[in-house]
C-alpha cells in the first residue's frame, strides 16, 4: 500500500537562499536526527543540483544498522521544485517532491512523500508499528531545525 507523508513549514528567508540550502544534498545530514547516523558518500563537485543527478548515502534507521540508500533527481524546476526518487534502498517506493512558494514572509517550502513498503502485509505491519512513527520524528525534527536556522532572530 502506498502512503503519503505530507508537511509545510514557513520560512524566513529568501528564495535564494531556501533553494540553495534544500538543493544541496550536503544539507541533508544537517536536518536529519544523529541517531540516524546519516551521510552523503557522492563527492559532489559543485553541489548544483540537476535532472538525472544520483546521490548515494548511509543511513541507520534502525537498530544502529548501516544500510545504503540511493536516490535520483527526477525533476527539477529552479527555485521552484524539485523530486527526488530512491533506486535503491529500505523501501519499494520513495518519491518525494520538494515545492517552494515565495510569499510576504519569505517561502513556504512543502513536502510530499509517497512512500511504501516492500513484502505486503509484512511491510504494512512495520509501517504500523514503526515506520510511520519513525517518519513523523524525522520530519518533526527536520522542522525544529529549520526552525532555528530561518525563524529565530539572529
Amino acid at each position: 500500500m502506498i502512503h503519503q507523508l505530507k508537511r509545510e513549514q514557513q520560512l524566513n528567508c529568501s528564495i535564494a537562499e531556501a533553494w540553495r540550502f534544500f538543493s544541496s544534498a550536503n544539507n541533508l545530514s544537517k536536518i536529519t536526527p544523529k541517531e540516524m547516523k546519516f551521510q552523503v558518500l557522492t563527492k559532489l563537485q559543485d553541489d548544483e543540483i540537476y535532472r538525472g543527478m544520483i546521490i548515494d548515502y548511509y543511513v541507520s534507521p534502525i537498530f544502529d544498522i548501516k544500510m545504503k540508500w540511493q536516490t535520483k533527481i527526477l525533476a527539477v524546476d529552479f527555485q521552484k521544485s524539485f523530486v527526488d526518487f530512491q533506486k535503491k534502498g529500505p523501501y519499494k517506493l520513495w518519491h518525494h517532491r520538494h515545492e517552494f512558494f515565495p510569499n510576504n514572509e519569505g517561502v513556504l517550502m512543502k513536502d510530499t512523500v509517497d512512500y511504501e513498503l516492500p513484502m505486503g502485509f509484512l511491510g504494512e505491519i512495520v509501517h504500523e508499528l514503526f515506520v510511520k512513527n519513525k517518519l513523523k520524528h524525522i520530519f518533526d525534527y527536520r522542522t525544529e531545525v529549520l526552525d532555528k536556522m530561518f525563524n529565530q532572530k539572529k
